[in-house]
C-alpha cells in the first residue's frame, strides 16, 4: 500500500471527503463510504513485513541471533577438546552436556539461552516502533487514510511483528543446526525421558520445540504493541517494552513472589524442553500457549482501544 500523503483529516472515519481518491462523491455532494478488499489488506501486509525487514535495525537484530548459537557452539568446541567430554564437572545444563554427543542439541541449547533474554528483546524493540515509529516519522497518518482503518493497520502491524517472531526464532534455530553438524556428530536423538529416536524425529521435535518458543512471544509481542500506541516516539516505546520485560523476568525469579509467578508471561517459556519427552508432557505446554493467548487479547485489546480513539496529529 503506498504511503504517499493524501489530502484530509487524519482522523479514520472510513470515509473520504468528496472527490478525494476513485471513487468520489456520489449524487448530492454525499460522501461515499469505501469498503476495505481482502487483496488490499494482504497487499498492506506484504507491504509492512518487507518494510520490518528491510530496516537496518531489524537485520542487525537477527545477526546478533544468529552469532549466538555459533558462539556456544565454538565455546563448547574449545571447552571439551581436550578430554572429549562436557567440560570437566562444569555441571551445565542437560541441553549443554548433549551437544557433544548429538549437534542437534545446540538448537535446544542455543533456543534455551536467546529465550529468555535475547529473543524477546529483540521482540520488543520490533514491535514497540511498530506504531510509534510511524508517528515519530510522520507516516502513521497517510497510513491511516480510508480504506485503510485503524483496526485493519494494527491488525497487520500486529502480524507483522509475529512473522518477526517466527523469522528470528528460526534463524536461531537454523543456525544452531548448521553450527552443530559442523562441529559435532549428528545421529540418532537422546531424548529427555531417556528414549532413541531416529535423527529425522529428532529433526521434527527441533522444529516443534522451534514453533512453541515462537508462540511464547506472542505475549511480548502484544504488549510491545500496546505500550508502541501510548507515544510518538519508537525510542520511547522500544525502552519501555525492553524495560518492562526485565522488570518481569526479575519478578519472575524473586521467591516471595511464588504467588503471582505462574500469571507472568515468562514463567512457563522453558516449557518447550516437555517436546523433547516421549511422551510429550502436555501440561505445561498449555499453560504456556494458554498464558500468551491471555496476554494477546489483553494487551491486543487495549492497543486496539488506544489507537482507535487516538488523535493522530504528525
Amino acid at each position: 500500500m503506498s504511503r504517499a500523503e493524501a489530502p484530509g483529516s487524519a482522523q479514520d472515519t472510513g470515509t473520504e471527503p468528496r472527490g478525494a481518491g476513485p471513487v468520489g462523491a456520489g449524487a448530492g455532494g454525499a460522501v461515499v463510504r469505501r469498503t476495505a478488499r481482502p487483496l488490499g489488506s494482504l497487499g498492506l501486509l506484504r507491504n509492512e513485513i518487507g518494510t520490518t525487514f528491510r530496516r537496518w535495525r531489524t537485520l542487525v537484530l537477527l545477526a546478533v541471533l544468529a552469532a549466538v548459537p555459533v558462539l556456544i557452539g565454538i565455546a563448547v568446541k574449545i571447552e571439551t577438546s581436550g578430554d572429549g567430554g562436557p567440560g570437566g564437572g562444569s555441571g551445565g545444563a542437560a541441553f549443554v552436556s548433549q551437544i557433544t554427543n548429538n549437534g542437534l542439541f545446540l538448537v535446544f541449547t542455543a533456543l534455551a539461552v536467546t529465550l529468555p533474554v535475547f529473543l524477546p528483546l529483540a521482540v520488543g524493540v520490533v514491535a514497540g516502533d511498530s506504531v510509534a515509529g510511524e508517528a515519530h516519522t510522520g507516516t502513521l497518518r497517510y497510513l491511516l487514510v480510508a480504506p485503510a482503518g485503524r483496526t485493519r493497520l494494527l491488525l497487520v502491524k500486529y502480524a507483522a511483528t509475529l512473522t518477526f517472531c517466527l523469522v528470528a526464532t528460526l534463524v536461531v534455530a537454523a543456525s544452531a543446526l548448521v553450527t552443530g553438524a559442523l562441529l559435532f556428530p549428528v545421529g540418532e536423538v537422546t531424548l529427555l525421558s531417556g528414549t532413541t529416536v531416529p535423527f529425522g524425529e529428532g529433526l521434527l521435535r527441533a522444529l516443534a520445540v522451534a514453533a512453541v518458543v515462537a508462540l511464547s512471544l506472542v505475549g511480548v509481542a502484544a504488549i510491545g504493541l500496546f505500550v508502541s500506541t501510548l507515544t510518538n516516539s519508537g525510542i520511547a516505546a522500544m525502552a519501555a517494552t525492553v524495560g518492562l520485560l526485565i522488570m518481569v523476568q526479575i519478578l519472575d525469579t524473586i521467591p516471595q513472589l511464588h504467588a503471582i509467578q505462574p500469571y507472568l508471561f515468562p514463567h512457563h517459556w522453558l516449557s518447550f524442553a516437555d517436546v523433547l519427552r516421549d511422551p510429550v508432557y502436555w501440561d505445561r505446554l498449555q499453560q504456556n500457549l494458554g498464558l500468551q493467548a491471555l496476554y494477546a487479547a489483553a494487551f491486543g485489546s487495549a492497543a486496539w482501544a488506544r489507537f482507535t480513539t487516538r488523535d493522530i496529529t504528525v
